[in-house]
């Protein structure tokens, strides 16, 4: 009897660890270790950012961010213009904030805000300029202005490049 239950409970152990480990391997099917980007594509150049907006030298913070942002991914490692296999260029089209909750007291006083940079990012190859990836992203952050809202939005600018800097690299490397 006993060696019965055991042959039954271990059928059932193995049949439900066979399942397991299915589930498991199919669920990781679509991913990939390392960069999925082409076998020619290793180099990236990364000029200056173009900014068309009104608010001073934010393509510095943002290109600053991204290159920053491309080294820490590893997908592509950055390089100079003369030698680099791709060129990203960006084209910072907007900023705007929008109120996001208002004081209790004061339906018409904004107590946060969210802060959006919206960019135009194209990723082409350096020597045929083929585009591989033409995109539009927006990064953003909340920020809450405490008296002086165009210092509390100067503020907020570094951690709304930060995140569009994460989307571009994003856009670019998750592209494959």
């Amino acid at each position: 009897m006993k060696k019965r239950m055991f042959s039954v409970w271990f059928g059932c152990s193995m049949l439900l660890f066979i399942t397991a480990l299915g589930t498991v391997l199919t669920g990781c099917a679509g991913y990939k270790l390392g960069s999925t980007l082409p076998a020619d594509i290793k180099t990236v150049f990364v000029p200056t950012f173009v900014n068309k907006t009104d608010e001073p030298m934010v393509e510095t913070e943002a290109t600053r961010a991204t290159i920053q942002q491309l080294q820490m991914d590893g997908s592509l490692e950055v390089a100079g213009q003369d030698v680099a296999d791709t060129i990203l260029e960006v084209i910072i089209t907007k900023i705007s904030f929008h109120p996001l909750s208002f004081q209790q007291d004061s339906r018409k006083t904004a107590q946060e805000y969210r802060l959006y940079l919206t960019a135009e990012v194209l990723f082409k190859k350096a020597k045929t300029n083929q585009i591989l990836s033409k995109k539009r992203v927006q990064g953003e952050a909340t920020f809450f202005p405490a008296g002086d809202i165009a210092a509390a939005k100067r503020l907020a600018l570094p951690t709304a490049s930060k995140d569009l800097a994460h989307r571009i690299v994003e856009a670019v490397v998750e592209y494959w």
